[in-house]
């Protein structure tokens, strides 16, 4: 899975061979999730709240590079790196 943002020590990846819903995976530290590109939400897995909600407002601005980033996975292409959260 290739890190496409990394910031306040979250680690974004999307997967090449993944499972519909759109989604990526979040890391950070011992914690993981997977966030539904299209709703904005967690669909599975722990993440602490604070990194939650930055999270899910970093994925809110970046819906549309996520949505394009999912899509390139899918036809196992080459990832482009997002901004991160500032």
């Amino acid at each position: 899975m290739p890190i496409i943002c990394t910031f306040r020590g979250i680690k974004i990846y999307i997967n090449y061979s993944d499972h519909v819903p759109p989604h990526f995976h979040a890391y950070y530290g011992e914690y993981d999730c997977c966030i539904d590109i299209d709703e904005i939400e967690k669909i599975s897995g722990n993440m602490p709240n604070k990194q939650l909600k930055m999270l899910l407002g970093w994925a809110a601005l970046h819906q549309e590079e996520l949505r394009e980033n999912w899509y390139l996975a899918r036809q196992k292409e080459t990832l482009f790196a997002i901004d991160p959260l500032k």
